[in-house]
């Protein structure tokens, strides 16, 4: 069951928190479907999540000449869903960048989350922000 923060002051329940991380110089050789998978398994056992679907959008599967060649655009995209909302990551292999939204309204460590993604990915944490939703 989810677990609810209730704010005394505005007398207003938290719907949840969402981690909202970017990593820089990251190990590229990490964005493919087989270990960013292994990633959203072990990142749910940490925060203490229950992992349901797992949707991807990257080239795998698209000939060649139709593949995202500019940087910006080039890696893979996942939604992770849980059972209280979802994980989302977008990795860039050109620029060796990771993006990464963790959003629950149950609540979890975002300082533990931050720093088991930016080992995993061998990254460095350039933006880290959580908030809380109401």
């Amino acid at each position: 069951m989810a677990k609810y923060k209730y704010n005394m002051k505005k007398n207003k329940k938290s719907y949840g928190k969402e981690l909202i991380l970017d990593l820089h110089n990251c190990d590229p050789k990490k964005f493919n479907r087989r270990i960013i998978k292994k990633f959203f398994k072990d990142l749910c056992e940490l925060i203490d999540m229950q992992r349901c679907d797992l949707h991807w959008w990257d080239d795998v599967g698209v000939p060649k000449e139709k593949r995202d060649t500019l940087p910006h655009l080039k890696g893979t995209s996942a939604i992770q869903f849980i059972v209280t909302s979802n994980i989302t990551i977008h990795t860039l292999d050109i620029l060796k960048n990771v993006y990464l939204n963790i959003f629950s309204c149950k609540d979890f460590d975002s300082k533990k989350a931050a720093e088991f993604s930016r080992k995993f990915f061998k990254g460095k944490i350039v933006s880290q922000t959580t908030i809380e939703r109401k």
